[in-house]
């Protein structure tokens, strides 16, 4: 169900990269008093999007999910946790607009806390509705996706509220974008939002294809993706942050600096990922085994995390030139070769080393770690080659 409304509500979760990629360069351009203009736009997008079409979702939901899992007693469970969640579509499209907007300016921590006040609301809604704690009903996922349902539009009215007072001077909620800016908003953040849900559909593909190979398989890649997912949000942190200094320094016209920070913010990246993949690298049983209590499975799990603790630098250096180009409005490029490699190379790939040749996991993992790696290379000479300052955003 997670990974279900996680492919689905990639629609809306694009309207982040459109958003930043505008305010950045608004700022940068020294229209400080217009750089919420765009958020505004994202705001209408994510209303006028999202709306009908969590309507429309929420109403196939159930054949949506039957198509991942058949088994009725996990649909009872999945269904409801589906059905509940497509209704945050449109806070979780709001909630990416405002995002971008405070990356797009450089104020990430009003970002930070308000994430912080949408996990303080969660976390006790999740236990009290799942468990039916202090008087609650028990509910069970059901309970887990009305708690995240809850904190999600706790989470809009918080940004609405910092946005009234922060962010009025900057043109919020003062007047809607023109024409213009909305179409250049939807030309960011559609790529984006297409990027991001056959990246989704990528990972549900690639368990599907693990789960061809065996159960102790599909668990141990289970926990190694979460493990990997946790790894790399330091590289997706200094990627939005890519994404904003590029955005400003194309607005200020300066070519050179917008070149620089790419490179700079790479070496960052790649020193702090390397740190972080040392444990997975040496000590690999320490971090799996708070997960996995199964010998066999463990042992299965054991190379992939200790591969991908030897190249986490190579994944750093491709999500950070990802979003330095997201940023400089490069949105078509990074969805057309960010899909390719996945889809093209990486999945069929995978299917054909796993399954078919009968490599098991560790063959799929070398596959997976070979598709980051070539995206990597290919983000890199596209950086190298860049066109930032054709794109008018």
């Amino acid at each position: 169900g997670g990974f279900a409304n996680f492919m689905l509500v990639a629609v809306v979760m694009g309207l982040s990269a459109g958003v930043q990629a505008m305010c950045a360069r608004r700022k940068g351009e020294g229209r400080l008093n217009e750089t919420a203009v765009p958020l505004n736009g994202g705001l209408v997008l994510a209303f006028v999007v999202g709306l009908p079409l969590s309507i429309v979702l929420i109403s196939v939901a159930q054949d949506l999910f039957l198509l991942l899992n058949d088994d009725p007693e996990v649909a009872a469970a999945g269904v409801p946790y589906l059905e509940w969640r497509l209704i945050a579509m449109v806070g979780v499209g709001m909630n990416f607009a405002f995002r971008g907007y405070w990356n797009g300016i450089s104020m990430s921590t009003v970002y930070l806390r308000t994430l912080l006040v949408m996990h303080v609301v969660n976390i006790p809604l999740n236990y009290v509705l799942i468990f039916g704690a202090f008087g609650f009903p028990e509910l069970g996922t059901t309970g887990a996706s009305i708690g995240t349902v809850i904190a999600t539009y706790v989470g809009v009215v918080t940004y609405f509220w910092l946005g009234w007072r922060r962010a009025r001077v900057n043109g919020f909620l003062v007047r809607l974008p023109r024409r213009a800016t909305m179409l250049t908003i939807l030309r960011l953040s559609v790529p984006a939002s297409i990027q991001q849900f056959f990246f989704a559909a990528g990972f549900t593909a690639m368990f599907w294809i693990v789960g061809l190979v065996g159960t102790r398989e599909l668990a141990a890649a289970n926990v190694l993706i979460n493990v990997v997912l946790v790894a790399i949000l330091p590289g997706l942190a200094m990627g939005l942050a890519a994404a904003s200094l590029v955005g400003q320094a194309l607005g200020a016209g300066d070519l050179v600096a917008a070149r620089r920070w790419g490179w700079d913010v790479v070496k960052v990246a790649a020193v702090i990922m390397g740190a972080l993949g040392l444990p997975a690298l040496l000590a690999p049983d320490l971090i799996l085994g708070v997960f996995l209590t199964d010998a066999e499975t463990l042992a299965l799990a054991r190379w992939p995390l200790r591969m991908t603790g030897a190249t986490i630098i190579v994944d750093a250096v491709g999500m950070v030139l990802m979003n330095a180009m997201l940023g400089a409005g490069a949105a078509r490029t990074v969805m057309i070769a960010s899909i390719s490699i996945q889809w093209i190379l990486f999945l069929p790939l995978a299917y054909l080393v796993g399954p078919v040749l009968g490599f098991g996991l560790l063959g799929i993992w070398t596959c997976q770690i070979g598709w980051r790696g070539t995206q990597a290379v290919v983000f890199t000479g596209l950086w190298r080659r860049g066109k930032r300052a054709e794109i008018r955003v």
